[in-house]
């Protein structure tokens, strides 16, 4: 049970980046490397924040700031001055870790007694998985609450029909270079508040705790579509949720059957690769059965 409660509590506050990444990944059709590089650099803006005396909240608020500005630069590279998606993602993210550094002054940067949001509740009686649960909680409620929002506006219709078709969208009037800023602002703003709130969990901000990023966004998405078909948005970004608890509850299996913390890149890199193709041998599945009830019907 314990192991359950910490797999969702972690996997709620992972959630919050894997929506980030989903707004890029399917929304824009991009997959914007940025990741790796404004999730450690909410986690070192938050951290360094609270270090200094700024309230956590706060500090967690200047985490998105952050990651919306590194999302502007990505957006910016990528349509005026017409760098491809995936070397506009490597570009940041590789001038990010020098930022990064920069802001924690140091390689890593320990939260140990300071106030942060897991704290405060505990506070008030909450012991530490319920205390991360209710901060994960309210803030995937509140995300999801706000992007179902946004996408119902004008705006937010525009940003996906530039997803969708962007000739079209062109035609239509839609000025698709300030809808994929937009995109990329709202993608690294997430990514960088999931940085903040894992951050203050673990109790410390680390210049590498990026790299992996984007595969555990990308894995929680495919999960939660493998599991569930064909829904509206909002419930979509519900299901990245379920699929991000899931693939936590996956790792910490692994982790109690023994497999070394080392190799646990690896072993995501691999759930990743079976949730890829799943579809793809649901296709091949289907295709055999139904040759296979054609021969069965001429015979």
């Amino acid at each position: 049970m314990d192991i359950i409660l910490s797999s969702i509590s972690q996997g709620i506050l992972w959630s919050i980046m894997a929506i980030g990444v989903y707004l890029t990944f399917r929304i824009l059709d991009i997959a914007d490397l940025t990741a790796e590089g404004s999730f450690p650099l909410g986690a070192a803006i938050c951290s360094v924040s609270i270090v200094s005396g700024i309230t956590p909240l706060l500090a967690s608020l200047l985490a998105l700031i952050g990651g919306m500005l590194a999302g502007i630069v990505s957006g910016l590279l990528h349509t005026k001055l017409k760098i491809p998606a995936l070397l506009t993602g490597i570009l940041t993210m590789t001038a990010l870790y020098s930022i990064n550094l920069r802001i924690l002054g140091k390689a890593n940067v320990t939260l140990l007694g300071q106030d942060t949001l897991m704290r405060t509740l505990q506070s008030f009686g909450l012991e530490n998985r319920m205390a991360v649960l209710v901060v994960g909680g309210v803030a995937i409620v509140l995300v999801i609450l706000v992007l179902y929002l946004f996408f119902s506006t004008e705006i937010g219709l525009a940003l996906r029909s530039t997803g969708d078709n962007e000739a079209m969208s062109e035609a239509n009037g839609i000025h698709t270079d300030t809808m994929k800023i937009v995109g990329y602002m709202l993608c690294n703003g997430l990514i960088a508040l999931s940085g903040a709130l894992i951050a203050q969990n673990n109790g410390y901000a680390d210049i590498s705790m990026g790299i992996g990023t984007i595969v555990i966004g990308l894995a929680s998405i495919i999960i939660g579509e493998v599991i569930f078909h064909r829904l509206s948005f909002a419930k979509r970004l519900i299901t990245i949720v379920i699929g991000a608890v899931v693939y936590r509850l996956i790792i910490d299996f692994v982790l109690q059957l023994g497999v070394q913390p080392q190799d646990i890149k690896l072993f995501s890199a691999v759930v990743l690769t079976i949730a890829l193709s799943t579809p793809l041998l649901k296709k091949k599945s289907r295709r055999t059965k139904r040759v296979g009830k054609r021969g069965a019907e001429l015979v």
